[in-house]
């Protein structure tokens, strides 16, 4: 008789995965982030416990980007008070802070719980090529 085999905290082995971004266009890297981080390029996915591994994140300032959306793409947010919605573009974004539009990309396509905001904790994103992370053993992948 075949059986569903659900993960549980003690079964979960993380491994710490670099990511080199240069060059790469920025959804089809975050897409592949968030599979790593949820897990399910595991066997052993389950949906409701955090079965993900660690990302470390380095040369996110060699972005790439299709089509026009260095002029079109405008990220807003909302302070609750009226008239108190602001909007960035994606250029101002890139040169003020490029590790913030990776993390956005790769937040908004994690579950909107809490099981999506300890995924998001373990990723770790660096714009230039130096990272502190040196110790974990980190195994490079290509996406």
């Amino acid at each position: 008789m075949n059986t569903t085999v659900m993960a549980k905290k003690s079964d979960i082995d993380r491994k710490w995965f670099l990511v080199d971004a240069k060059e790469k266009v920025l959804g089809r890297l975050s897409t592949r982030i968030a599979r790593i981080l949820q897990g399910k390029n595991k066997t052993l996915y389950t949906p409701h416990v955090d079965c993900g591994d660690y990302v470390v994140v380095i040369n996110t300032s060699g972005l790439k980007f299709t089509g026009r959306k260095m002029d079109q793409k405008i990220y807003t947010r909302y302070s609750g008070y009226p008239a108190g919605l602001k909007k960035t573009s994606l250029k101002d974004m890139m040169d003020k802070n490029c590790e913030e539009v990776l993390r956005l990309a790769v937040k908004r396509m994690l579950p909107k719980n809490k099981l999506g905001s300890q995924m998001l904790k373990r990723l770790k994103i660096y714009a230039g090529s130096e990272h502190k992370h040196s110790a974990q053993k980190l195994e490079g992948i290509e996406l």
